[in-house]
């Protein structure tokens, strides 16, 4: 992905055997638009995932409005198994939109049954921030969280929200790393709206102590947005998980290495926003969640695979294990441990913002389409055996919602029939 000035340090090869090593068996990667074009976007991508040795899936980001793009993310949806497009409300001047682009997104988005998927920040006051920062002669990488609030999370997360139930579409919150947005989501849940939470591997067990250390490289490498937040933020969100009121655990897995991330060495707003998670999301989850008691293995397979398709619509060829299904398994060894070092794991950074981290529960084999892929730490993988999974549209979470509609209509009691004075 090519994204603040560079590009990330992982392909779909080595991305996904580090998916594959950490009992992740499918990935659905963010295709960015090329010029705005969806479909240069969308055959960028392809040639990019020639390189990949497990089952993938594509989102498609939005980054502007009119007929053409309308267009094409009708090809996307009925074409090339795209059913899900994403709306950024941060970054200003690159991918930001606004809400009117927002609002027509989702419009188009509940027309053609595919999911609208938002990343919730203020965009412009996270550049107000970043600027009031730089004023106050904070440009080291703590300058990054100070200037994106959890305030300005969940700001954009209950703005995303309201405009969804506007329009009567369901709206899926990625990368939730707040106290702040997630009481947003289960507000919204609990009134009936359609609103799926997902919350990262790193917003679930870090905090952002990380950001203030001494050595730039270190502190850097803990660079993501919206920020990982202070102590207090990571415990509500797992107990958002174990309560349901956040759904699922993703990764944002956007890997940038020490050289990358020391563009921002003089200035927070040039480090490139991301971190691993990719191959440790199975293991950590399992540590903290279970291992823990805070939810069952039950539930551990439902957040960690299941839901995911489920809302994806490819349930139950992916995310279970039945006649039929995909037949991709992990053995997990609940009695083992796992130590976590970016000396060992198979991303191509140089970083690991879990490296030293220890615990309970290993995944010891990897199973792809009934074939071994990870077993007694080895991969046996090559490139160009991964395979591009189709999602239709219209999934569960679209249910209810022509009834809603007609409803919606039948309460009206417009437009009023008046007498003309005579």
């Amino acid at each position: 992905m090519e994204f603040m000035g560079t590009e990330t340090i992982d392909d779909f090869f080595s991305g996904q055997a580090a998916a594959l090593a950490g009992g992740t068996t499918m990935h659905i990667d963010f295709v960015i638009p090329v010029n705005g074009s969806l479909v240069a976007g969308f055959e960028a991508y392809e040639k990019k995932a020639k390189k990949s040795c497990m089952d993938y899936g594509f989102h498609m980001a939005i980054t502007k409005w009119d007929e053409s793009v309308s267009r094409e993310m009708e090809i996307m949806v009925k074409e090339k198994g795209i059913n899900s497009f994403k709306f950024f409300m941060a970054y200003k001047g690159a991918l930001m939109i606004n809400d009117e682009l927002l609002l027509q997104g989702l419009k188009r988005c509940k027309s053609l049954g595919a999911l609208a998927m938002v990343h919730a920040e203020n965009g412009d006051a996270v550049f107000e921030g970043q600027k009031r920062m730089i004023e106050l002669g904070i440009t080291g990488p703590e300058g990054h969280a100070l200037s994106r609030p959890a305030v300005l999370e969940g700001e954009a997360t209950a703005r995303a929200i309201r405009l969804a139930r506007f329009v009567n579409t369901p709206l899926y919150v990625v990368h939730v790393m707040s106290i702040d947005a997630m009481e947003e989501i289960a507000e919204a849940r609990k009134s009936g709206q359609k609103v799926i939470g997902e919350p990262v591997v790193s917003g679930l067990v870090l905090n952002d102590s990380g950001l203030w250390d001494p050595d730039f490289i270190t502190a850097a490498k803990y660079v993501m947005s919206p920020p990982i937040r202070e102590s207090g933020h990571d415990k509500a969100l797992q107990a958002a998980l174990s309560t349901g009121v956040l759904q699922l655990v993703g990764t944002d897995h956007c890997v940038f290495n020490s050289t990358q991330k020391a563009f921002g060495i003089d200035d927070f707003r040039n480090i490139p926003n991301g971190v691993n998670g990719i191959e440790e999301r199975m293991h950590l989850v399992w540590d903290t969640m279970v291992d823990s008691g805070q939810i069952s293995v039950t539930d551990y397979v439902r957040i960690t695979s299941t839901e995911c398709a489920r809302i994806f619509n490819i349930y139950p060829r992916k995310g279970a294990i039945l006649a039929g299904s995909d037949a991709d398994i992990i053995i997990f060894n609940p009695n083992s441990s796992f130590e976590i070092s970016a000396s060992s794991h198979h991303s191509r950074t140089d970083t690991n913002v879990y490296d030293g981290r220890k615990g309970k529960g290993k995944v010891e084999v990897t199973i792809v389409g009934g074939r071994v892929v990870w077993q007694d730490d080895e991969l046996k993988v090559v490139p160009g055996s991964g395979k591009y999974i189709e999602m239709p549209p219209f999934s569960y979470l679209f249910n209810g919602i022509d009834k809603a509609d007609a409803k919606y209509l039948s309460s009206l009691q417009a437009p009023v029939k008046r007498f003309s004075a005579s």
